[in-house]
């Protein structure tokens, strides 16, 4: 059977004038640059978070990390403390 050249045969594409490409690549272009924008200052405000969670975090490490020769750790309260530490943590991530 011999196929014949059917119109709807096209790929989906069709002809632009140069100035209607570049028209479009401005617009590209835009777009791009905001999600730059946007993904840079994400980037940077993840950045600031990890920071500020260090912060948070190393005090307590390096404290327990203090005599490592004793055998036990004295941490009356302990409970409590840990709790009030996450939800220290826990609102800090949640809130920018």
């Amino acid at each position: 059977m011999k196929r014949t050249l059917n119109e709807e045969d096209d790929f989906g594409f069709s002809l632009v004038s140069e100035q209607e490409l570049k028209a479009h690549e401005e617009l590209l272009r835009k777009k791009v640059e905001e999600q730059t924008i946007v993904v840079q200052k994400t980037t940077s405000d993840a950045q600031t978070k990890l920071e500020g969670l260090r912060g948070m975090i190393m005090p307590l490490l390096n404290n327990l990390s203090k005599d490592p020769e004793k055998t036990y750790i004295l941490w009356p309260d302990r409970a409590v403390k840990i709790q009030a530490f996450i939800k220290k943590v826990n609102d800090y991530v949640e809130n920018d």
